[in-house]
């Protein structure tokens, strides 16, 4: 099924995806690794946009960030790849794309959607097996969520500050969040939603959303529609 319209809305959240060219790395190093996040950070800030996590992994990235207005999403991804990409291909010694194609969105439900789309997130790399638990990858907000590093970059949803009172209560409800994960169903769905372009959410939010929409932003149901009654 073709991926629908991509549907960005400001002061929304929104799930990112951007894969490189045929599964080829984005990044090679710590000093590429390094290289992105700077301009992650930088671009975040010149385009107004609130980060609320990100993870880097050697062949994509993810992130989950509000757009104060619905451009700044795309200027924001475009300007942070076009800038890796530049910088990857000098260092390097390459030529060519580092980017398969567009990337990808999902606007997200506020609440208990966004709090999932976060801990997908987060907990990638140990879901992927790379490492044992969330908070051993250096490279996503993992760290700063648990308490272990302060990234300016960050700039928290509603769906964090939810999780308790305190610094130590967040932080404690987001150690056992990511030692959970997410269930098979919620995974596939947010996965399934993000490389589609459709929105993640409970249907009554997606029936509010469909209403002001120009275009379709669910999938139709499969199959021949039922027939009317004569």
């Amino acid at each position: 099924m073709a991926r629908l319209p991509r549907i960005v809305i400001a002061g929304h959240a929104h799930h990112v995806l951007q894969r490189g060219h045929d599964g080829g790395p984005i990044v090679r190093d710590d000093e590429d690794r390094r290289q992105w996040l700077a301009l992650l950070r930088d671009t975040v800030a010149s385009q107004r946009v609130s980060l609320h996590a990100w993870v880097l992994l050697d062949d994509h990235f993810h992130l989950v960030a509000t757009p104060p207005e619905a451009q700044a999403l795309g200027r924001m991804v475009q300007s942070l790849t076009r800038r890796h990409a530049a910088a990857f291909n000098r260092r390097h010694a390459r030529r060519g794309t580092l980017w398969e194609g567009r990337y990808r969105a999902s606007l997200v439900q506020p609440g208990a959607w966004l709090a999932d789309a976060l801990v997908y997130v987060e907990q990638h790399p140990a879901r992927a097996g790379f490492v044992a638990a969330a908070a051993d990858w250096p490279w996503s907000s993992a760290q700063h969520h648990l308490g272990m590093v302060r990234d300016p970059a960050i700039g928290e949803a509603a769906a964090w500050w939810g999780l308790g009172n305190t610094p130590f209560e967040r932080e404690a409800t987001w150690q056992r969040r990511l030692a959970e994960g997410l269930d098979a169903r919620a995974v596939l769905r947010i996965t399934t939603a993000t490389r589609r372009g459709w929105p993640i959410g409970e249907p009554d939010f997606l029936a509010a959303l469909q209403a002001t929409a120009p275009q379709r932003l669910v999938p139709r149901p499969r199959g021949r529609p039922p027939r009317s009654a004569a």
